[in-house]
């Protein structure tokens, strides 16, 4: 479990079909072997450790998910898994990406950045206005998003943009998303049949939940 909150920048110095070498002399001497570490959002373990860099098994799933193969030699952003106790700054980030969106176009705003981004719809559905995203394992909030869920805005602080590789996007480049976990288990409980009791019947399938719906309930 991560928070968002990246710790340093490191950069993946090469990936060998199977395994990424990230050099990491920030916090190298911090992992030890088995440690999950956020790799540009990504959870990887940590297989092999030395005082600048760690190695990390890839999954092909993973790559598919994720921008990793196109961030040899590039910074890509770190953090440590959380620690019983630490503080949680950001939001509960799980280090699962849902997929890649895709980087449109930033402009300051104030002692800010306002930076844009194209997303897939399966992932946009859980994009809500003011609610919580992570980019690249940044934890940001959602400063705008269009109704149809395929594009959305973050207002990006300095120091959020200048020690992490925000500062480095141009038009286009991919970007790793995860959207925030609550909603995605509030679609499932919302769609997913009621649990029998015992050995009784099972009972209906929820109704699907529309305007009408919470009208007829009193939520509106």
């Amino acid at each position: 479990m991560f928070t968002g909150l990246v710790q340093t920048l490191g950069k993946i110095a090469y990936y060998d079909g199977s395994q990424l070498l990230v050099r990491c002399s920030d916090i190298a001497s911090q992992i030890v072997e088995g440690d999950s570490v956020a790799v540009n959002g990504v959870c990887l373990t940590a297989t092999k450790v030395s005082s600048m860099d760690f190695k990390a098994d890839v999954s092909p799933e993973t790559l598919k998910r994720s921008n990793l193969s196109n961030m040899i030699d590039l910074p890509v952003n770190l953090e440590m898994a959380l620690r019983v106790g630490d503080r949680l700054g950001g939001h509960f980030v799980t280090g699962h990406i849902d997929g890649i969106g895709h980087f449109c176009e930033g402009s300051i705003q104030a002692d800010s950045w306002l930076l844009s981004f194209s997303v897939p719809a399966e992932i946009g559905k859980y994009i809500i206005f003011k609610g919580s995203i992570a980019v690249n394992g940044v934890s940001l909030t959602v400063a705008d998003c269009n109704p149809e869920g395929t594009w959305f805005s973050v207002a990006v602080i300095p120091h959020t943009y200048n020690s992490t590789n925000l500062q480095y996007l141009i038009k286009d480049n991919p970007v790793n998303l995860e959207a925030d976990m609550l909603g995605k288990y509030v679609e499932k409980f919302m769609r997913s049949p009621l649990i029998p009791k015992h050995n009784s019947q099972i009972s209906p399938k929820r109704p699907e939940i529309s305007q009408d719906f919470l009208i007829e309930h009193g939520w509106l």
